[in-house]
C-alpha cells in the first residue's frame, strides 16, 4: 500500500478487487471477526495477526483493506453505530429521542463491552458514526440556536460515556477477581462499618443506614432524567 494511500482516511479508500482464493475477504468479514475476539477475549486480544487467523488469511492480506490495528478499531466503533441505528428510527420529542439514544448506547455496550472503551476522544468519523450524529442531533433541530442543540446532545453524550464506563469497570472487576458487587461489599462491609463508628463519615454513614441502593437500569434512568432535567431547565430560561 503506497504512502499516499495510507494517508487517505479508511473511509474514503476502496476496498481490494475481490479474490476467490486463498479465501474471500472484505472489510466486513475483518470487523465482524475482529468484534467477535473483542467480544469473547476483550479490546486487549484484536490484533491484525489474530484476526487473519480466525479468517484463515495471514496479516499480509489485511493490509489491503487497511493499514493499522487503529483503522480497525475505527471501522469496528462505525460497526457497532450501525447496529445502533439500525433498531429503527427515532421519535418523539428532543428529550424522549435523546433518552432513546442513551439507551440504544448503552445496550451496545452490554452486548459489546469494548465500545465504551473507544468513545470520549475524536469524534469518530464513520458513515454509520455521523449518521448517529446526525439523527441525534436532528432531534434537537426546534431549537433555534444551534450551539444549544450541541451543548444538549454533548451533555447527555458525555453522561450516557460516564455511567456505561462505569458500570464496564464494574464487570471487569467481577471477571478478574471472581467477587461480585455483592460478595465485594460483604467482604469490605467491617472494615466501612469500623470507619463509619469513628464518627469522621457522617454523609457514608447515611448512605449506608438511610440509601436505597436501587438497581444499575434504576441508577443509569435516574442520572439520566436529572440530566435531561438540566438541560430543560436551561433552556427555558433562554
Amino acid at each position: 500500500m503506497s504512502e499516499r494511500t495510507k494517508s487517505t482516511p479508511i473511509w474514503d479508500r476502496p476496498e481490494p478487487a475481490p479474490r476467490p482464493t486463498p479465501g474471500p475477504l472484505s472489510r466486513e468479514r475483518i470487523v465482524r471477526a475482529a468484534m467477535g475476539i473483542a467480544d469473547a477475549e476483550g479490546l486487549v486480544s484484536v490484533s491484525l495477526r489474530k484476526v487473519g487467523a480466525a479468517l484463515e488469511a495471514g496479516p499480509m492480506r489485511l493490509y489491503g483493506y487497511l493499514s493499522t490495528k487503529e483503522e480497525l478499531l475505527e471501522l469496528m466503533v462505525d460497526a457497532v453505530y450501525g447496529e445502533i441505528l439500525s433498531v429503527g428510527p427515532i421519535e418523539g420529542d428532543w428529550r424522549e429521542a435523546l433518552r432513546g439514544m442513551a439507551h440504544r448506547t448503552r445496550q451496545a455496550t452490554r452486548q459489546h463491552p469494548w465500545f465504551v472503551d473507544l468513545l470520549g476522544g475524536r469524534p469518530n468519523l464513520g458513515p454509520h458514526a455521523l449518521r448517529y450524529l446526525e439523527t441525534s442531533l436532528a432531534t434537537l433541530s426546534t431549537l433555534a440556536n444551534i450551539d444549544d442543540a450541541l451543548q444538549a446532545f454533548r451533555t447527555v453524550h458525555a453522561y450516557v460515556i460516564g455511567a456505561i464506563r462505569s458500570e464496564a469497570t464494574e464487570l471487569r472487576a467481577e471477571l478478574e477477581t471472581g467477587m461480585d458487587k455483592a460478595a465485594w461489599q460483604t467482604a469490605n462491609g467491617p472494615y466501612v462499618l469500623r470507619q463509619i463508628a469513628t464518627g469522621q463519615f457522617p454523609m457514608l454513614a447515611r448512605i449506608v443506614q438511610e440509601a436505597t441502593h436501587p438497581s444499575p437500569d434504576a441508577v443509569f434512568d435516574a442520572g439520566l432524567e436529572c440530566v435531561l432535567d438540566g438541560i430543560a431547565a436551561r433552556l427555558a430560561r433562554g
